[in-house]
């Protein structure tokens, strides 16, 4: 078993996030949508690359979209709900494997955002 390392997250310019989409390193993806949600000063951009990744087929990198869009949440007050609402809710009833992290997800995204998602899953 590989030893898991921690590291600050970095910020990407656009053609960095463009170059790590194009490439399709899982591990790199795993990161990219925690980074845009940190670094990104246009929520609507980093808002999309989660979204994105989010319909990949590994659930850790759609785990960590999810984590992406609470982070734009907290730093940027601003998501389109019509747009992350549905992917959300089917991660929560899909995503058995990291039901926990899209939980926190969600439950941050209301608290930052002032709504009120996933209510009859206690959220």
């Amino acid at each position: 078993m590989s030893e898991l390392v921690y590291k600050p997250l970095e910020p990407l310019t656009n053609l960095q996030i463009k170059e790590l989409l194009e490439k399709g390193d899982e591990a790199e993806l795993r990161v990219l949508p925690l980074s845009v949600g940190e670094y990104s000063v246009n929520w609507k951009e980093a808002q999309d690359v989660c979204i994105k990744l989010m319909e990949h087929h590994n659930p850790a990198i759609r785990a960590n979209a999810a984590l992406g869009l609470a982070y734009i949440a907290r730093n940027q007050r601003m998501l389109d709900k019509r747009i992350v609402k549905p992917y959300l809710l089917k991660e929560l009833r899909e995503n058995v494997e990291f039901e926990w992290r899209i939980r926190d997800a969600i439950a941050d995204i209301n608290m930052f955002m002032g709504w009120n998602l996933a209510s009859k899953h206690d959220i």
